[in-house]
């Protein structure tokens, strides 16, 4: 099994202190957690993309450039990268230039977004973001494969053997599909042949676990070797400690300081009391032999092989944190690790060949 370190740069007051921090102190706090990330041993390091309150996460690219520069190892993931608001041509510049800033350790995971703020700035509707993020990708899809590409789409202006460049350093570059609540998310990555990631944060495993039996089944459907297809999940938080006791006792404040702004929001809390947050979603709060219990029952619906972790504090001191995180690779990831078995792809940079134009224009 593979672990992430995924932030969506929430940029909101401290849970448990109600302090907020300057807008660059938390920029700072992004590329700390990104060099603890690796040197604690993770084996890819998350920044998503949101483009509303209270995200600060609009500009991936250049975040994960400026970690790129920072980090040799661990690989760069987008989460997700938000295809439904970007013009795919300028897309593929930012992160074909990252692929080789970064070495070939890009990784991509892209999703429609959601949030009526951010459609409603790029002028996205609810009833064209799908297509627009299915055809988004296979463009972006096609001018990472080709060096010449023609092609009319709908929500952008045609191109007539277009050269976009740079040219990319992976070739392909791994491309995950994010999935929460939908099936077009899930149907885009089984047709095509690529792997999926669960959001799994905000509900009960059940409907997660439903879209992931779907996933599989498309993948057959479409003519994809089941023993290919690949699953990641998120986790709604976590905290291990040396007891059950001491864990819960921690995050306690957390909790109810996530609460309240959720609240402050007008969102309905899914789950109201701490108990039932750490019994029902798929957060791993606990000691060490209990988290390893729930991601094996986790992994028993989803048969995922990549795990994420929120990389922030989030209300939790620093000492805290760090010490949780430490517990998890000494005790917890190496466990996992030799129980669940790691994606059926190679880990290190994906440095193929390029296809031939004729099979990439099918595809």
């Amino acid at each position: 099994m593979k672990f992430l370190a995924i932030t969506l740069i929430v940029h909101a007051p401290d849970p448990v202190t109600g302090i907020q921090k300057p807008t660059g102190e938390r920029f700072r706090e992004v590329i700390d957690n990104a060099l603890l990330a690796e040197e604690l041993g993770f084996d890819g390091f998350g920044v998503g993309e949101r483009h509303e309150r209270p995200f600060i996460s609009s500009s991936p690219p250049v975040v994960l450039s400026h970690l790129a520069a920072l980090t040799s190892r661990i690989r760069l993931f987008t989460a997700v990268t938000t295809l439904s608001l970007l013009d795919p041509v300028r897309a593929y510049e930012d992160y074909a230039t990252l692929d080789h800033l970064s070495a070939g350790r890009l990784e991509l995971i892209i999703g429609k977004g959601n949030g009526t703020a951010q459609r409603e700035l790029f002028q996205v509707t609810p009833e064209d973001q799908w297509d627009r993020n299915a055809e988004g990708y296979e463009l972006f899809r096609r001018i990472w494969r080709q060096d010449k590409v023609t092609a009319a789409p709908r929500f952008r202006p045609a191109l007539t053997d277009a050269e976009v460049w740079p040219r990319p350093l992976q070739r392909p570059v791994r491309v995950w599909h994010g999935s929460a609540t939908s099936r077009e998310s899930v149907d885009l990555a089984a047709r095509y042949g690529d792997p999926l990631f669960s959001a799994n944060v905000t509900h009960p495993v059940e409907p997660y676990a439903e879209l992931i039996r779907h996933y599989r089944e498309r993948w057959e459907a479409y003519g994809h070797d089941p023993a290919r297809a690949v699953v990641g999940a998120g986790t709604a938080g976590y905290y291990a400690a040396r007891t059950s006791q001491e864990a819960i006792a921690a995050y306690r404040p957390v909790f109810e300081g996530r609460l309240a702004f959720q609240k402050q929001l007008g969102m309905e809390p899914v789950f109201s009391t701490l108990e039932d947050f750490v019994e029902r979603s798929s957060a791993l709060i606990g000691s060490p032999q209990q988290v390893i219990e729930k991601v094996h029952r986790y992994h028993e619906r989803f048969g995922h092989t990549v795990l994420h972790l929120h990389a922030d504090a989030g209300g939790l001191t620093d000492a805290q944190h760090r010490a949780s995180l430490e517990l998890f690779q000494s005790d917890i990831a190496p466990v996992l690790r030799r129980d669940i078995p790691d994606p059926p792809f190679d880990w290190a940079p994906v440095l193929g060949t390029p296809e031939p134009a004729s099979l990439s224009a099918d595809r």
